[in-house]
Formats: structure tokens, C-alpha cells, sequence
């Protein structure tokens, strides 16, 4: 008996607000295939029931993955054509669907992802921000020292930033914003793209959070907040003898860590490296 031939796994792209934007190649790959993936199933049976797509739909999602996405190629290599979605959006774009995709290209599967809409693209090409280099950093801790943490190791970076954030921790994702990268910083919050509420909010970090505390609308929905990179520093030998400078001055009122993490702050400089580079200077 001959080995039948594999079938393809689809990655399909779903409206984040608009219908309009599901594809027509997009809607003829769910209608053909032999079953549909979706991290929500009944999430996605309302949308799927939208375009009179009546296929079979399965879970597949964060918690399940690593368990289903074995039965998932089974199934593919007996020769069924599977498409997987997410809630709305690119599947694996803070999304499951990274082992199932690993999986299959390691099994010699077919995967052809489709293009399609993503809230990353849709917000930088709106905001207004540098785009000719960015970094997706997804959704940000849910702790608040975790979160601070994650920025503080942004603070140098130099492309512009790209972050998800849920609304019950858009106020203190915006003041942690504020508190790392000053009040100054220019950014952007883009909240229920393609929506009927969508929103651009654009400004320095500081009057962006004064909007969305001023209107509580603005905190309901899914958010996309990007961030302007920093600007390109001063030679950094330079930088490093001034923010040590800085440090020397705040030490005779500071701890040493303490007076680091000011000084890095004032000079845009990592604090773990200053903390390194000030215990160096003592030990020479």
C-alpha cells in the first residue's frame, strides 16, 4: 500500500476588528480544509458562522499545545490539509502555534502561511514612529517589578519599540513607561484597530498617560503601544566617564546601587553596567 501524500498545514490570519478583512484566499483555505485549529473554538465558530464556513474546528492553545500538536501531525501526515487561527490576528504572533509549526517543518510537513492582518504592522504603519527598524517585545510582565525590569533593559535601545498591553494594566504600564524612559519619551498608543473605536493616541509618554486617565474609554480594548527608540548616544567611553562622574557625586548622599541606578537614569546608560563599572573604578 502506498504512503498517502502529506497534507499542508494552513497558518490563516483572522480580522482583528473587520470582517472586511478576512482574504478571500484566506476564506477558501478555511472552507477547504479538513479541519480548523483555533485557539478559542467557540470564538472562532462565530466567526468562522460569519462566512457560512462549517468545518470542523478543534482547540489548540497555550495550554494544550505540546500534547495536541503530535495527534495535529498524525493527522497531517495521513494526508489531510489543517489550518490553524487565533483569536484575531497572525497565529503565533503572541499566539500559540510555535511547536505545532516546529513540529511539522521538523516532520517534512508543508507549512504555507498566509499574509494577512496583524496588529503589529497595522499600528506602526499608523503611528507615525520610525519604522525602518523595530522590535517586538509582546506583552509586557504582569508584575510591576518584572515589568520595570523588562523596560530598564530597553532603555538604550535604539530601534523603535512595539508592546501589547490589556487593559487592566494600561495605567501601570504607562506609568512604569514614564518612570524608565522620562516623561519625555514620544510615543504612541493605538487601541481597538480597525474598530469602530479606534484610537491613536500620540504624544510624549507622559501626555499620553494624562489622556487615558482623563478618559476611561481609553483604557478598554486591545492596545498597541509603541515607543520611540533612544537617540543615538555620545561616544560611549565619553558617556561612561560622565555617568561615573555622576555617580561619584551621588555616592557621598547614596548607596553605591542606588547612586548607579540615578545615574544611569540621567545618562541613558544600562544601571547593571554602571553598578559593574563604578566597583571596577574602586578597585583600581
Amino acid at each position: 500500500m502506498t504512503q498517502p501524500q502529506p497534507g499542508t498545514l494552513y497558518i490563516v490570519p483572522t480580522p482583528i476588528g473587520n470582517l472586511g478583512d478576512l482574504s478571500p484566499r484566506a476564506q477558501q483555505v478555511l472552507q477547504q480544509v479538513a479541519a480548523i485549529a483555533a485557539e478559542d473554538t467557540r470564538h472562532s465558530r462565530q466567526l468562522l458562522q460569519q462566512f457560512t464556513i462549517d468545518n470542523e474546528v478543534f482547540a489548540l492553545h497555550e495550554h494544550n499545545e505540546r500534547e495536541r500538536a503530535a495527534r495535529v501531525i498524525e493527522r497531517l501526515q495521513r494526508g489531510d490539509d489543517l489550518a490553524l487561527i487565533s483569536d484575531a490576528g497572525t497565529p503565533l504572533i503572541s499566539d500559540p502555534g510555535y511547536v505545532l509549526v516546529q513540529q511539522a517543518r521538523q516532520a517534512g510537513i508543508k507549512v504555507v502561511a498566509l499574509p494577512g492582518p496583524c496588529a503589529i504592522t497595522t499600528a506602526l504603519s499608523g503611528a507615525g514612529l520610525a519604522t525602518d527598524r523595530f522590535t517586538f517585545e509582546g506583552f509586557l510582565p504582569a508584575k510591576p517589578q518584572q515589568r520595570r525590569k523588562t523596560l530598564e533593559a530597553l532603555l538604550t535601545e535604539p530601534r523603535t519599540m512595539v508592546f501589547y498591553e490589556s487593559p487592566h494594566r494600561i495605567v501601570h504600564a504607562l506609568e512604569d513607561l514614564e518612570t524608565v524612559f522620562g516623561a519625555e519619551r514620544e510615543m504612541v498608543m493605538a487601541r481597538e484597530l480597525s474598530k469602530q473605536f479606534e484610537t491613536f493616541l500620540h504624544g510624549s509618554i507622559a501626555e499620553v498617560r494624562a489622556q487615558v486617565l482623563a478618559d476611561s474609554n481609553q483604557q478598554r480594548g486591545e492596545m498597541v503601544l509603541i515607543l520611540a527608540g533612544a537617540e543615538l548616544q555620545q561616544d560611549t567611553d565619553e558617556i561612561n566617564a560622565q555617568a561615573l562622574r555622576t555617580v561619584q557625586v551621588l555616592r557621598e548622599h547614596l548607596p553605591l546601587k542606588k547612586a548607579a541606578a540615578c545615574a544611569a537614569e540621567i545618562h541613558g546608560v544600562r544601571k547593571n553596567q554602571l553598578y559593574q563599572l563604578a566597583l571596577d573604578a574602586d578597585n583600581t
